[in-house]
């Protein structure tokens, strides 16, 4: 009957969520107390059940410092566009700067944990990005995290910049990144969450594995530089990496 029980929770939080993010009528202002997930593991059960027939185009995965504990979400591929791109009107239209990465060849789940040597190798470019952020919730600044996490920790769209080969002399730490929305600027230094390999490995050995791993051509962005920074309607958006390019997006009126 638990077993029973839980998947039937699972269905219904996924449908409210996928309706939601559908029909901008329907967005929550929480989720029901009892479709709520108790945990990370009820959260992600809730993303891959949301994620039925849908194709994945890559991941997101972040932590919230050096060391912490990871998170992830799966992006689907219509929501991934290439640089320069027109983004539709949106609603919370939250940007984050960010570098992500591509897969060269398939990571698939296996006993023996991949190494990050063996990660790296899989990694044939870089990428500067924007990350979109959407929601199914009003305001998910006031969700609990958990409800946001099953709800893809907001991802609404990634637009990516070119990619680049030679990215492993690259001093990630070191680079400072210019986020633009229209004529205010701001800029930070690092990946708050520090080693974006790690985050990869995590997301290779442990996050992706419902999915089957990772896939070729799949991207993996590495958490925010910038934090989540709201954008007008009409707002041209523009993320520079010193050494790895700039990525560009314009949202509707």
């Amino acid at each position: 009957m638990a077993d029973r029980e839980t998947t039937d929770i699972v269905t219904q939080a996924a449908a409210l969520l996928r309706a939601a993010r559908r029909d901008p009528a329907q967005r929550l202002a929480s989720l029901p107390e009892a479709l709520r997930p108790a945990d990370a593991a009820a959260a992600y059960r809730v993303q891959a059940k949301t994620a039925d027939g849908v194709a994945i185009g890559g991941w997101k995965v972040g932590a919230a410092g050096p060391g912490k504990p990871c998170i992830c979400a799966p992006m689907p591929a219509a929501g991934i566009t290439a640089s320069p791109a027109t983004l539709g009107a949106g609603l919370l239209r939250g940007v984050e700067a960010e570098v992500a990465f591509r897969i060269g060849h398939d990571l698939p789940p296996r006993a023996t944990p991949y190494t990050r040597e063996e990660i790296i190798a899989a990694l044939v470019t870089a990428h500067p990005v924007i990350e979109i952020l959407e929601s199914a919730f009003i305001d998910p600044d006031v969700v609990e995290p958990l409800s946001n996490l099953a709800d893809n920790i907001l991802h609404g769209g990634f637009v990516y910049g070119p990619g680049l080969q030679d990215w492993h002399g690259l001093d990630f730490p070191a680079i400072t990144v210019t986020q633009s929305i229209d004529d205010a600027a701001l800029q930070r230094t690092g990946n708050p969450a520090g080693d974006m390999i790690r985050l990869v490995e995590w997301l290779a050995n442990e996050g992706s594995v419902w999915a089957g791993g990772l896939k070729t051509g799949q991207f993996v962005t590495c958490g925010s530089w910038t934090g989540k920074t709201p954008a007008p309607a009409g707002a041209a958006i523009r993320v520079q990496f010193p050494g790895l390019g700039e990525a560009r997006a314009v949202f509707g009126g």
